[in-house]
């Protein structure tokens, strides 16, 4: 499948995804959204692919949603952002649930709708100079993509509250602070250490991966009871893996495994 508005690549189990609208700041349209909802899904299905990677080309990671369109569409804006994040929406549910674990690189400015993508990553190395912002309700709009839900679980009520109120500007330093991002790297190191992260996952026990995901995601809405009979059921259901056989068998011949993320 060909992409209008990204570049898609698959070597050594890792599909890389580019975010490509460089002279439009990356910013999302309906096209980079139906785009992301399709990428999303081929990462999914796709068995060849064990670790997703998201960068964007250019100077900047992604500056949101393209509100230089949106002002075009006059009367038809609330049809079209409608239609935008119901793509958005679909890529940002795949790629959260999705066995393959998924690394974001990000660099330049991270905002609006670049950051829902961003911090819904699961893991998100950040290039040192790299300025973040909540950006929506500058434009009088209110945030997407996932923002509402992962913003406050990861920084805290309160801090989600003043970051998306006030827009304030925030550094790479501080979002490696509050959990938003996983670690800060020189930026001619970026792409080099997410892609090594990358591969590094898809040699892993993808199968269980995904399955720890899930749990820790819906966790938030269990009680302790709950959550814990769902970790029993999983564990087990695990255990009937040939991942499972492989790790303990290699752990107790004191060797690396070698995981078929199956």
């Amino acid at each position: 499948m060909t992409y209008s508005t990204l570049l898609f690549d698959v070597k050594d189990g890792v599909a890389h995804i580019t975010l490509n609208r460089p002279d439009a700041a990356n910013s999302i349209n309906e096209e980079m959204g139906e785009d992301l909802m399709h990428a999303a899904l081929r990462c999914d299905e796709d068995s060849e692919i064990r670790a997703v990677l998201i960068s964007g080309a250019g100077k900047i990671f992604s500056a949101g949603g393209d509100l230089k369109t949106f002002f075009t569409k006059g009367k038809d804006l609330p049809y079209y952002v409608k239609e935008t994040t119901t793509f958005l929406h679909a890529a940002m549910s795949r790629l959260t649930r999705m066995d393959a674990p998924v690394v974001a690189a990000v660099h330049g400015a991270v905002a609006g709708a670049g950051l829902s993508i961003a911090i819904a990553c699961d893991i998100v190395v950040a290039a040192e100079k790299t300025r973040f912002m909540v950006a929506y309700t500058r434009a009088g709009l209110t945030p997407d993509g996932s923002a509402t839900y992962f913003l406050p679980r990861i920084v805290g009520l309160k801090r989600a509250l003043e970051l998306t109120l006030t827009n304030r500007t925030f550094s790479a330093q501080e979002a490696l602070q509050w959990g938003l991002v996983t670690r800060v790297v020189p930026e001619d190191e970026l792409l080099e250490q997410a892609r090594n992260t990358a591969i590094q996952l898809a040699s892993g026990p993808t199968r269980a991966y995904g399955v720890s995901k899930r749990l820790i995601h819906c966790g938030w809405a269990e009680t302790l009871e709950t959550q814990m009979e769902n970790e029993s059921q999983a564990i087990a259901d695990s255990a009937r893996s040939s991942d499972a056989r492989e790790g303990i068998t290699a752990f107790l011949e004191k060797r690396p495994a070698k995981f078929k993320g199956r």
